[in-house]
C-alpha cells in the first residue's frame, strides 16, 4: 500500500507527476510537450501550499505512483488539480484514494465544496468524478468539446479553521 505524503511542489518526487501529466496532455490534446511541461512547472507553487492548498503524493519505494493537489477556488471552495496515476499503477483505485484524501484535507481546512475541471479527451477522469459523487455541470449525454466542470459538497468537519 503506498504511503500518503503531503509535499511542496518543489519536492523532487513531484517531477514524475508533472512530466507524466505533460506527456499525457500533450498527446491527448495535440500540444507541444515543452509548452505543457512549462505551464505545469511554472504554476505558482504557493497555490498548492498550506493553508489554502495542498499537494499529495502516494509514494511506494520512494517513488510517486499517484498524486493530486488542491488550491483555493473561492473562500468556501477548493479546486482539485493534477490528479494523476502512473500508468504502471492504473486500475488499482489510487486515483479514487487521491481524490478522497484531497477532499478530506480540504474539508479539514474549512472548505465546504470542491470544484474541478477536466478535458473532453480524458474519459477516465470523467468516469472517476462521476463514480465518486461529483455533479457534472454539462450534459453527460453530449460529447463536449470544452472543459468538463464538476462540483461536490464536502461534509462539515468539526474544529476547522
Amino acid at each position: 500500500m503506498p504511503e500518503s505524503v503531503w509535499v511542496a511542489q518543489s519536492d523532487p518526487r513531484v517531477r514524475p507527476l508533472l512530466a507524466d501529466l505533460a506527456r499525457e496532455y500533450s498527446t491527448r490534446y495535440h500540444r507541444v510537450l515543452n509548452d505543457v511541461h512549462f505551464e505545469l512547472r511554472e504554476y505558482p507553487a504557493e497555490r498548492f501550499a498550506p493553508p489554502a492548498g495542498g499537494l499529495l503524493l502516494l509514494v511506494r519505494d520512494g517513488h510517486a505512483v499517484a498524486g493530486g493537489a488542491f488550491q483555493r477556488y473561492d473562500p468556501e471552495t477548493a479546486e482539485l488539480k493534477r490528479i494523476w496515476t502512473h500508468r504502471a499503477h492504473r486500475g488499482r483505485g489510487l486515483a479514487r484514494r487521491v481524490v478522497a484524501e484531497l477532499e478530506a484535507e480540504a474539508a479539514s481546512r474549512g472548505y465546504t465544496r470542491v470544484f474541478l475541471t477536466t478535458g473532453p479527451n480524458q474519459p477516465e477522469a470523467r468516469g472517476l468524478y462521476l463514480a465518486t459523487g461529483y455533479t457534472p455541470h454539462f450534459d453527460v449525454a453530449a460529447v463536449p468539446a470544452t472543459r468538463l466542470a464538476f462540483s461536490k459538497a464536502l461534509p462539515a468537519v468539526v474544529g476547522t479553521r
